[in-house]
């Protein structure tokens, strides 16, 4: 069996890497088998993790990934261990372990920023990101591989966690600076969500801060009892997703009305679907999570090593 540590990934993957396998990943999910995710939790119920199963014409496996928020008392990321099972397809035994903790917040991010790139204003440059856990860093840096992008406004829990991230994000080349969620969504064009807000929690905005012609990336609402969103966002905005039937499940499409119509991303990339059809639209793309993307990552980072399975 062949085994891929942390460290290897991680020195491997980059943004184009991981938005490349995306675009691969989501264009195969229109003809191609999409099983939905399952979301689970440890013995302390506090302790979540995620079963992302996937398969190709070629390859089959299984992403797990944990959140851990206690981690934090041990020096540990919450998100402490992601792991890409990949199986022998003429047997059934197990071929690959690879360990894509980075590479997994690389192709979180890819996601949204494929969302962007399909779905926002050719001409949008202003970026909102609420959220500033490690996660918003990858999330800036792919909106930036399809979006020239300027002013980047950081929303956190406390302005002191939003300046933090700003500050990190300007020691990278960034114009970041942190902003309040009224002018944040007041002045951004695109706007990436990446939280861990709970569904008994007021959402991170009101929905009429929208702006006409905003687009809006959503990953933090990828498990039951989490939202980020407002309910009459959907009422304004047009809808699109990953996997319709696990957006209605466990994604932040659960609180949408049923007549909501849910396109999905890859409809839109392949030319099935329209996707923004005027510079006023509001889109809207919740991104749950789908197990193929991390199957055509990990498949990505084996080719990049040489090795095929």
């Amino acid at each position: 069996m062949l085994h891929i540590p942390e460290e290897r990934t991680a020195a491997l993957v980059d943004e184009d890497l991981a938005l490349e396998a995306a675009r691969a990943a989501f264009a195969a999910t229109v003809d191609g088998p999409v099983f939905p995710s399952l979301a689970v939790h440890g013995s302390d119920p506090r302790n979540r993790f995620t079963l992302k199963p996937s398969a190709s014409a070629t390859h089959a496996g299984v992403k797990i990934g944990t959140y851990w928020p206690g981690n934090t008392e041990h020096e540990l990321p919450r998100h402490h261990s992601t792991l890409l099972l990949l199986l022998d397809q003429r047997t059934g035994r197990l071929a690959a372990v690879l360990e894509v903790g980075t590479a997994n917040a690389y192709r979180t991010a890819a996601a949204d920023a494929l969302a962007v790139d399909l779905l926002a204003r050719p001409d949008a440059t202003t970026l909102a990101v609420f959220g500033t856990g490690h996660q918003a860093a990858y999330e800036v840096r792919a909106v930036s591989r399809v979006r020239a992008v300027g002013e980047v406004l950081v929303v956190g829990r406390t302005a002191g966690r939003a300046e933090r991230t700003a500050a990190a994000l300007a020691a990278q080349g960034h114009a970041a600076r942190a902003a309040v969620a009224e002018e944040a969504c007041a002045r951004a064009d695109v706007i990436i969500t990446a939280t861990t807000a709970r569904a008994d929690a007021a959402p991170l905005f009101d929905a009429s801060w929208i702006r006409p012609g905003t687009h809006l990336s959503c990953m933090g609402a990828d498990a039951p009892g989490k939202r980020e969103l407002p309910p009459k966002l959907f009422a304004r905005a047009r809808v699109f997703c990953d996997l319709p039937e696990q957006a209605r499940r466990m994604g932040e499409c659960r609180q949408a009305p049923a007549d909501t119509v849910l396109t999905p991303l890859g409809e839109v990339l392949t030319g099935r679907a329209e996707g923004r059809t005027d510079d006023s639209e509001i889109t809207l793309f919740d991104s749950s999570g789908i197990g193929v993307q991390d199957l055509f990552l990990g498949l990505a980072l084996l080719e990049r090593m040489d090795i095929s399975l």
